[in-house]
Protein backbone atom coordinates (compact mmCIF):
# COMPACT_ATOMS: atom_id res chain seq x y z
CA UNK A 1 0.00 0.00 0.00
CA UNK A 2 1.25 3.54 -0.65
CA UNK A 3 2.83 5.43 2.23
CA UNK A 4 0.62 7.79 4.24
CA UNK A 5 -2.51 5.97 3.11
CA UNK A 6 -3.90 6.39 6.64
CA UNK A 7 -3.22 10.12 6.95
CA UNK A 8 -5.64 11.79 9.38
CA UNK A 9 -6.85 8.54 10.91
CA UNK A 10 -6.56 7.30 14.49
CA UNK A 11 -5.75 3.67 15.27
CA UNK A 12 -5.99 1.80 18.56
CA UNK A 13 -3.74 -1.24 18.91
CA UNK A 14 -4.37 -3.33 22.01
CA UNK A 15 -1.40 -5.06 23.58
CA UNK A 16 0.83 -2.77 21.54
CA UNK A 17 3.89 -2.36 23.76
CA UNK A 18 5.78 -5.43 22.55
CA UNK A 19 6.24 -7.93 19.77
CA UNK A 20 3.50 -8.11 17.10
CA UNK A 21 1.50 -5.25 18.60
CA UNK A 22 4.52 -2.97 18.50
CA UNK A 23 5.23 -3.89 14.87
CA UNK A 24 1.62 -3.12 13.95
CA UNK A 25 1.64 0.23 15.74
CA UNK A 26 4.86 1.31 14.01
CA UNK A 27 3.57 0.29 10.58
CA UNK A 28 0.25 2.10 10.96
CA UNK A 29 2.11 5.20 12.16
CA UNK A 30 4.42 4.96 9.14
CA UNK A 31 1.32 4.89 6.94
CA UNK A 32 0.11 8.13 8.51
CA UNK A 33 -2.13 7.15 11.42
CA UNK A 34 -2.02 8.56 14.94
CA UNK A 35 -1.71 5.70 17.42
CA UNK A 36 -3.24 4.73 20.75
CA UNK A 37 -0.92 2.25 22.47
CA UNK A 38 -2.85 0.08 24.90
CA UNK A 39 -0.83 -1.99 27.36
CA UNK A 40 -1.45 -4.01 30.51
CA UNK A 41 1.84 -4.02 32.44
CA UNK A 42 4.60 -2.99 30.01
CA UNK A 43 4.60 0.74 30.75
CA UNK A 44 8.29 1.29 30.02
CA UNK A 45 7.97 -0.30 26.58
CA UNK A 46 4.68 1.51 25.87
CA UNK A 47 6.14 4.92 26.75
CA UNK A 48 9.20 4.23 24.60
CA UNK A 49 6.96 3.29 21.68
CA UNK A 50 4.95 6.49 22.06
CA UNK A 51 8.16 8.53 21.96
CA UNK A 52 9.31 6.69 18.84
CA UNK A 53 6.01 7.33 17.07
CA UNK A 54 6.02 10.99 18.05
CA UNK A 55 9.55 11.39 16.71
CA UNK A 56 8.23 10.16 13.36
CA UNK A 57 5.78 13.07 13.30
CA UNK A 58 2.63 11.27 14.39
CA UNK A 59 0.61 11.78 17.55
CA UNK A 60 0.51 8.92 20.07
CA UNK A 61 -1.02 8.09 23.43
CA UNK A 62 -0.28 5.24 25.84
CA UNK A 63 -3.24 3.98 27.89
CA UNK A 64 -2.95 1.25 30.51
CA UNK A 65 -5.85 -1.13 30.88
CA UNK A 66 -6.98 -4.73 30.88
CA UNK A 67 -9.12 -4.97 27.76
CA UNK A 68 -10.82 -8.08 29.14
CA UNK A 69 -12.46 -5.86 31.79
CA UNK A 70 -15.36 -3.67 30.67
CA UNK A 71 -14.55 -0.81 33.06
CA UNK A 72 -10.99 -0.62 31.75
CA UNK A 73 -12.26 -0.64 28.17
CA UNK A 74 -14.65 2.21 28.93
CA UNK A 75 -11.78 4.25 30.43
CA UNK A 76 -9.62 3.48 27.38
CA UNK A 77 -12.25 4.76 24.96
CA UNK A 78 -12.92 7.83 27.11
CA UNK A 79 -9.22 8.66 26.88
CA UNK A 80 -9.27 8.21 23.10
CA UNK A 81 -12.26 10.54 22.75
CA UNK A 82 -10.62 13.18 24.95
CA UNK A 83 -7.30 13.09 23.06
CA UNK A 84 -8.36 12.53 19.44
CA UNK A 85 -12.14 12.85 19.21
CA UNK A 86 -12.35 9.96 16.78
CA UNK A 87 -11.33 6.36 16.12
CA UNK A 88 -10.91 4.92 12.64
CA UNK A 89 -9.06 1.65 13.16
CA UNK A 90 -9.23 -0.89 15.98
CA UNK A 91 -6.63 -3.65 16.00
CA UNK A 92 -7.57 -6.28 18.58
CA UNK A 93 -4.12 -7.69 19.19
CA UNK A 94 -3.94 -8.31 22.96
CA UNK A 95 -3.63 -12.02 23.71
CA UNK A 96 -1.88 -14.75 25.62
CA UNK A 97 -0.51 -18.19 24.74
CA UNK A 98 0.56 -21.11 26.90
CA UNK A 99 0.49 -24.88 26.66
CA UNK A 100 -1.68 -27.14 28.81
CA UNK A 101 -2.62 -30.78 28.31
CA UNK A 102 -6.39 -31.15 28.07
CA UNK A 103 -6.60 -33.47 31.06
CA UNK A 104 -4.68 -30.99 33.21
CA UNK A 105 -6.37 -27.83 31.95
CA UNK A 106 -7.88 -25.89 34.85
CA UNK A 107 -11.02 -23.79 34.84
CA UNK A 108 -8.91 -20.76 35.74
CA UNK A 109 -6.63 -21.34 32.73
CA UNK A 110 -9.64 -21.77 30.44
CA UNK A 111 -11.29 -18.58 31.67
CA UNK A 112 -8.04 -16.60 31.52
CA UNK A 113 -7.29 -17.41 27.91
CA UNK A 114 -10.89 -17.00 26.73
CA UNK A 115 -11.13 -13.64 28.49
CA UNK A 116 -7.81 -12.32 27.19
CA UNK A 117 -8.05 -13.64 23.64
CA UNK A 118 -11.78 -13.46 22.89
CA UNK A 119 -13.78 -11.46 25.43
CA UNK A 120 -11.39 -8.53 25.04
CA UNK A 121 -12.07 -8.37 21.30
CA UNK A 122 -15.83 -8.42 21.87
CA UNK A 123 -15.62 -5.62 24.46
CA UNK A 124 -13.38 -3.40 22.35
CA UNK A 125 -15.40 -3.91 19.17
CA UNK A 126 -18.61 -3.12 21.03
CA UNK A 127 -17.06 0.06 22.42
CA UNK A 128 -15.61 1.16 19.07
CA UNK A 129 -18.67 0.53 16.92
CA UNK A 130 -20.80 3.56 17.93
CA UNK A 131 -17.99 6.02 17.17
CA UNK A 132 -17.20 4.37 13.84
CA UNK A 133 -20.89 4.28 12.91
CA UNK A 134 -21.24 8.01 13.63
CA UNK A 135 -18.23 8.72 11.45
CA UNK A 136 -19.71 6.58 8.69
CA UNK A 137 -16.52 4.54 8.38
CA UNK A 138 -14.31 2.24 10.42
CA UNK A 139 -12.03 -0.77 10.32
CA UNK A 140 -11.80 -3.52 12.94
CA UNK A 141 -8.95 -5.99 12.53
CA UNK A 142 -8.90 -8.97 14.88
CA UNK A 143 -5.68 -10.90 15.39
CA UNK A 144 -6.60 -14.58 15.46
CA UNK A 145 -4.10 -17.38 14.86
CA UNK A 146 -3.25 -20.43 12.83
CA UNK A 147 -4.37 -22.17 16.02
CA UNK A 148 -7.92 -21.10 15.24
CA UNK A 149 -7.70 -23.04 11.97
CA UNK A 150 -5.60 -26.09 12.91
CA UNK A 151 -6.23 -28.36 15.92
CA UNK A 152 -3.36 -28.38 18.42
CA UNK A 153 -4.30 -30.79 21.27
CA UNK A 154 -1.68 -29.37 23.60
CA UNK A 155 -3.33 -25.94 23.21
CA UNK A 156 -7.05 -26.76 23.16
CA UNK A 157 -7.97 -23.67 25.18
CA UNK A 158 -5.92 -21.42 22.90
CA UNK A 159 -7.29 -22.95 19.70
CA UNK A 160 -10.88 -22.55 20.92
CA UNK A 161 -10.27 -18.89 21.82
CA UNK A 162 -8.81 -18.12 18.41
CA UNK A 163 -11.51 -20.06 16.55
CA UNK A 164 -13.93 -17.87 18.47
CA UNK A 165 -12.11 -14.78 17.20
CA UNK A 166 -12.59 -16.00 13.64
CA UNK A 167 -16.34 -16.48 14.11
CA UNK A 168 -16.60 -13.17 15.97
CA UNK A 169 -14.98 -11.54 12.95
CA UNK A 170 -17.51 -13.06 10.57
CA UNK A 171 -20.49 -12.17 12.74
CA UNK A 172 -19.32 -8.59 13.24
CA UNK A 173 -18.68 -8.18 9.53
CA UNK A 174 -22.38 -8.76 8.95
CA UNK A 175 -23.63 -6.94 12.04
CA UNK A 176 -21.61 -3.75 11.49
CA UNK A 177 -21.78 -3.42 7.70
CA UNK A 178 -21.75 -1.35 5.61
CA UNK A 179 -19.96 1.38 7.56
CA UNK A 180 -17.47 -0.85 9.40
CA UNK A 181 -15.33 -3.50 7.74
CA UNK A 182 -14.23 -6.34 10.02
CA UNK A 183 -11.45 -8.77 9.11
CA UNK A 184 -8.88 -10.97 10.80
CA UNK A 185 -5.20 -11.76 10.43
CA UNK A 186 -4.24 -15.28 11.52
CA UNK A 187 -0.48 -15.43 12.18
CA UNK A 188 1.50 -18.61 12.03
CA UNK A 189 4.66 -18.87 14.11
CA UNK A 190 6.13 -15.39 14.49
CA UNK A 191 9.58 -15.01 16.00
CA UNK A 192 11.76 -12.11 17.00
CA UNK A 193 15.56 -11.64 17.15
CA UNK A 194 17.21 -13.73 19.82
CA UNK A 195 14.54 -16.43 19.94
CA UNK A 196 15.37 -20.06 19.23
CA UNK A 197 14.26 -20.91 15.66
CA UNK A 198 11.21 -23.17 15.41
CA UNK A 199 12.86 -25.75 13.16
CA UNK A 200 9.77 -27.98 12.93
CA UNK A 201 7.67 -25.06 11.64
CA UNK A 202 10.39 -24.04 9.21
CA UNK A 203 10.52 -27.57 7.80
CA UNK A 204 6.75 -27.92 7.46
CA UNK A 205 5.89 -24.50 6.01
CA UNK A 206 6.18 -24.31 2.19
CA UNK A 207 8.12 -21.04 2.47
CA UNK A 208 10.54 -22.68 4.94
CA UNK A 209 10.69 -19.82 7.41
CA UNK A 210 8.87 -18.38 10.37
CA UNK A 211 7.19 -15.01 10.14
CA UNK A 212 8.23 -11.60 11.47
CA UNK A 213 6.31 -8.85 13.16
CA UNK A 214 6.57 -6.88 9.95
CA UNK A 215 4.83 -9.68 8.04
CA UNK A 216 1.80 -9.36 10.30
CA UNK A 217 1.93 -5.57 10.32
CA UNK A 218 1.88 -5.53 6.53
CA UNK A 219 -1.31 -7.59 6.43
CA UNK A 220 -2.93 -5.34 9.04
CA UNK A 221 -1.96 -2.23 7.07
CA UNK A 222 -3.52 -3.71 3.94
CA UNK A 223 -6.80 -4.40 5.75
CA UNK A 224 -6.77 -0.95 7.36
CA UNK A 225 -6.74 0.65 3.90
CA UNK A 226 -8.97 -1.84 2.04
CA UNK A 227 -12.46 -0.77 0.94
CA UNK A 228 -14.06 -3.94 -0.46
CA UNK A 229 -13.08 -6.68 1.94
CA UNK A 230 -14.96 -7.81 5.04
CA UNK A 231 -15.50 -10.99 7.03
CA UNK A 232 -12.22 -12.46 5.80
CA UNK A 233 -9.39 -14.28 7.57
CA UNK A 234 -5.92 -13.86 6.09
CA UNK A 235 -3.54 -16.60 7.25
CA UNK A 236 -0.06 -15.08 7.33
CA UNK A 237 1.75 -18.34 7.92
CA UNK A 238 4.16 -19.07 5.08
CA UNK A 239 1.67 -21.65 3.77
CA UNK A 240 1.75 -23.76 6.95
CA UNK A 241 -2.05 -24.24 6.91
CA UNK A 242 -1.67 -26.09 3.59
CA UNK A 243 0.42 -28.89 5.08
Amino acid sequence: MPGKSLEGQVALVTGAAKRIGRSIALRLAADGADIVVNYLSSQVEADALVRQIELSGRRALAVQGDVAVRADVQELFTAIEAKFGRLDILVNNAGTFFAAKFGDLTEEQWDRILDTNLKSQFLCAQAAAPTMKRQGRGRIINISSLGGILAWPGYTHYCVSKAGVIMLTRCLARALAPEILVNSVAPGTIQFPGEEPDEDYIERAPLHRVGTGEDIAGAVAYLAAADFLTGQVIAVDGGRALV
